[in-house]
């Protein structure tokens, strides 16, 4: 007769790639049921991006297949997006109840893309099955509204504010509060006001992640941003020139000082494959974004290609994710976005297993 040990001894055999444990010890295996020769089990992952979860689903059903007197195996695979906490953001003065972890894209400078990443991480994660928000916080830049076809301003009830939905994902932007093709010539203080519009006053509800995407640079817009906000973790998106890695590694200096763990760099716009003859030509020089990875010692999230597909998903507001999902590089936004749900992931797991102060804890988070 099939025993529980005897099952959860086979799923011990496999081992988290990023967390570097077994699943059984990690608690992913739940609801286990053994009857007669049938085994059924739900594995639990910390996130439905989960890049390895194909391989967990063929380990376990074949590990606990071979088992002696099991003839039937029914794994189903499930997620539960856990909180990775706060660092930078523990001291934040808008709170977001509800919401498991907040992300924050940004970049030193503008024009490397940091908006179209942004806008594509978040379809990317909803894609997955993940509930997610995407705050345009790019005061003097707002273009979520046009990147995701979502126009029309949103909506009060009781005095709150209820963020619209494009593609899956709730949306807020700083250009609904602003007049449009006018410029914004703000200081801090108004600033810090519509912060407070965007992220105090907005009905977000339950959502695993919230995708911020930050003004470009290291000034007072995105500071302010960065301090009021309860932040998982930073995303630096550059290019691979090394005028755009200087200005990355300054975004990236901005998020320690204020103990932000960073999530990774993700080098966009880093090749280009002609659609006539597939001859690859690497623009912009390649391999930058991956070399400053390794010289900053942050995690390296992928390369996104530059592509016609990406800039018109951008201007009809139907991300590439949306109207062509099987392009390639629809999948290299759906690898980025793994990444970086699985770094959230391993940032949850060495929080609640160190029990490190905040200081310590981002050291070696970021090493």
């Amino acid at each position: 007769m099939v025993t529980e040990a005897q099952v959860l001894d086979a799923l011990s055999n496999i081992v988290d790639p990023d967390l570097h444990k077994d699943v059984v010890s990690l608690g992913f295996i739940k609801n286990m049921k053994i009857e007669s020769g049938a085994v059924s089990f739900d594995f639990e992952l910390t996130t439905p991006a989960c890049p390895v979860k194909d391989r967990f689903l063929d380990q376990a059903q074949r590990l606990v297949g071979a088992i002696p007197g099991v003839e039937r195996v029914s794994c189903t695979m499930t997620s539960n997006v856990r909180p990775a906490g706060a660092s930078g953001g523990s001291k934040a003065s808008i709170q977001l109840p509800g919401v498991k972890n907040v992300v924050a894209v940004g970049a030193g400078k503008g024009g490397v893309g940091k908006s179209t990443c942004a806008v594509s991480l978040a379809v990317a994660l909803q894609q997955s099955g993940a509930r997610v928000g995407l705050l345009d916080a790019d005061i003097h830049g707002p273009n979520v509204p046009l990147m995701m076809g979502l126009s029309e301003p949103p909506h009060q009830h009781e005095n709150r504010i209820v963020p619209g939905l494009s593609h899956g994902v709730k949306i807020m932007s700083a250009g609904y509060f602003v007049q449009e093709n006018m410029p914004l010539i703000w200081r801090g203080p108004m600033v810090g006001k519509m912060i407070q519009e965007l992220l105090g006053n907005v009905e977000w509800g339950e959502l695993d992640y919230l995708v911020v995407d930050l003004p470009p640079g290291t000034g007072d817009a995105p500071l302010t941003l960065a301090q009021s906000i309860p932040l998982s973790g930073a995303v630096v998106v550059t290019q691979p020139p090394d005028v755009s890695l200087m200005d990355a590694t300054k975004a990236i200096a901005m998020f320690q000082k204020l103990e932000v763990p960073i999530l990774g760099i993700v080098e966009n716009m880093s090749y280009f494959v002609c659609p006539c003859c597939n001859t690859r030509t690497e623009i912009f020089s390649h391999g930058g974004g991956k070399a400053a990875a390794e010289r900053l010692r942050v995690p390296f999230l992928g390369e996104i290609p530059l592509n016609a597909s990406i800039r018109e998903g951008g201007d009809t507001g139907t991300p590439v994710l949306v109207s062509n999902p099987a392009a390639p590089e629809a999948e290299a936004f759906r690898q980025f976005a793994q990444a970086t749900a699985a770094r959230i992931s391993v940032l949850q797991s060495l929080r609640a297993q160190e029990g490190k102060g905040t200081r310590q804890f981002i050291k070696f988070f970021d090493s």
